[in-house]
């Protein structure tokens, strides 16, 4: 539902009144005007079905010890009703609320009062006040980006807590997950909702506004590009980056916490999720400023589809593997551990690199080296919905000559990996893989349909160059 990764053509752009090439019409920038019935099914679909299916894989650890198959043969056989399963499950609670309403304050407060300063002292780190990518209106947004910062403070006063402090039990958002859950929920749907509501009523930018004249699209998809409160308060960079990226490796030690506490050790399979997670979570705010030119930002509008997935998808479905090994300890071999542990650090070598290479190349205009020469480019141009003709250069060089998105090929070896420190004794923890495999290859799909669009023939002459998606030779 959300995530991190850049987007596919890596390119520069600057705005000119001459371009080369083919540009799109106005309005093909962005996400649909218009809903097909394919489209307007998946919504209905997802509303529907993927609260369930973060209700399902929960209630299936809490209650079936992470078993995908038992809940349905209880049902099946009638050894178990709907109503049984209900009845076991624990409901909102004083406590739980009151951790949540804490924990989005809190976030909310490190994001819009506490300007960033690791930027001053941290070699190459870039934060503090940046400009994001020009919208399709022609707007460029600036961000304070200051989410390192809010990592390394949380993350502070969590190990203060747990080993001087003892304000609360490192296993609080494990012994409150299921209550969370419907803190989680109520968070997600009041923002989408409000979200709605204000791209019709008092939209941040009316020009960057889309309308479908369907509900359920509009609504999961969002009107509104950027949603702002004030000046610094935006929905987009706050919600994709806290409360849920933030709070991910804190569920993951809590979950070591909790494994610690019921079989008196922390499993080398437990400690490769929590150090690979947390490279993944750190590499997100270290690059946090490049991520303002990432899909989720340049191209996805503010509703359901991020509000309740940012909430809710990321922080449950996004640490099922730590949730898992709460429940079965797997101790791994060493050859297992130490090839889990490098297929993670190869996959984050290439998802890294293909993106350090793309950001370089954005910075300096396409006057660099890639792999030790000068970067093959392939000239496009494009036109934004104010009428402006834009022009960029399409990298095909490095990693981005190998194929178009071979940062996703990176990620999708990191998700594995997560996977397999889990063992193979179930189904569960491998969600994740098949997950961003299924997500990852629709962004494909999706972001190259708008390319297309977008750049014309010049994309088609791009695709003609680097011909392969994820994998050389085979897709």
């Amino acid at each position: 539902m959300a995530s991190k990764s850049q987007p596919n053509a890596p390119k520069t752009g600057n705005p000119t009144s001459a371009a080369n090439g083919e540009a799109a019409a106005p309005g093909q920038w962005g996400r649909a005007w218009e809903v097909d019935w394919f489209s307007l099914a998946s919504v209905i679909f997802l509303l529907l079905f993927a609260p369930l299916i973060v209700y399902y894989f929960i209630m299936a650890c809490d209650q079936y010890s992470c078993s995908l198959t038992a809940p349905v043969l209880d049902i099946v056989t009638r050894r178990a009703g709907l109503t049984d399963i209900w009845a076991k499950t624990p409901p909102i609670t004083v406590k739980a609320v009151q951790i949540y309403t804490a924990w989005v304050t809190f976030q909310v407060l490190l994001y819009m009062l506490l300007p960033d300063f690791c930027h001053k002292f941290l070699p190459y780190y870039v934060g503090g006040v940046q400009e994001g990518a020009v919208t399709p209106a022609g707007i460029v947004n600036k961000y304070e980006v200051n989410g390192l910062q809010a990592w390394l403070i949380t993350h502070f006063l969590w190990f203060a807590n747990s080993y001087f402090l003892s304000w609360f039990s490192p296993t609080i958002i494990f012994d409150n997950w299921i209550p969370l859950l419907w803190c989680t929920n109520i968070l997600g749907y009041t923002v989408s909702t409000f979200a709605m509501v204000k791209g019709y009523l008092f939209p941040t930018a009316a020009k960057d506004c889309k309308f479908t004249g369907n509900f359920f699209y509009n609504y999961m998809m969002g009107i509104e590009f950027n949603p702002r409160i004030g000046k610094w308060f935006d929905f987009k960079l706050f919600f994709n980056g806290r409360p849920g990226i933030v709070a991910w490796t804190l569920i993951n030690l809590s979950y070591a916490a909790k494994q610690q506490e019921l079989h008196g050790q922390v499993t080398n399979s437990m400690i490769l999720v929590n150090i690979l997670q947390a490279i993944y979570v750190l590499d997100f705010f270290w690059n946090e400023n490049w991520y303002l030119k990432t899909i989720d930002i340049c191209h996805d509008h503010f509703g359901w589809y991020l509000g309740w997935g940012d909430c809710v998808w990321l922080p449950y479905l996004y640490t099922l593997q730590g949730l898992y090994l709460v429940y079965h300890p797997v101790q791994l071999s060493t050859p297992h551990a130490m090839g889990v542990l490098l297929l993670g650090l190869v996959g984050y070598y290439i998802f890294r690199m293909a993106n350090h290479q793309k950001d370089l190349f954005r910075r300096t205009d396409g006057r660099c080296l890639i792999w030790g020469q000068k970067p093959k480019v392939i000239e496009c141009s494009y036109m934004s919905a104010d009428g402006q003709k834009h022009h960029s250069k399409l990298l095909v060089s490095g990693f981005w000559g190998v194929a178009r998105h071979l940062n996703y090929t990176g990620d999708l070896m990191c998700s594995l990996a997560f996977c397999l420190a889990c063992g193979g004794g179930h189904l569960l923890p491998y969600f994740y893989i098949i997950y961003m495999t299924i997500l990852l290859i629709h962004r494909c799909i999706r972001d190259e349909d708008r390319c297309a669009n977008k750049y014309g023939r010049d994309w088609v002459r791009y695709t003609t160059t680097v011909p392969y998606r994820l994998l050389p030779g085979i897709f």
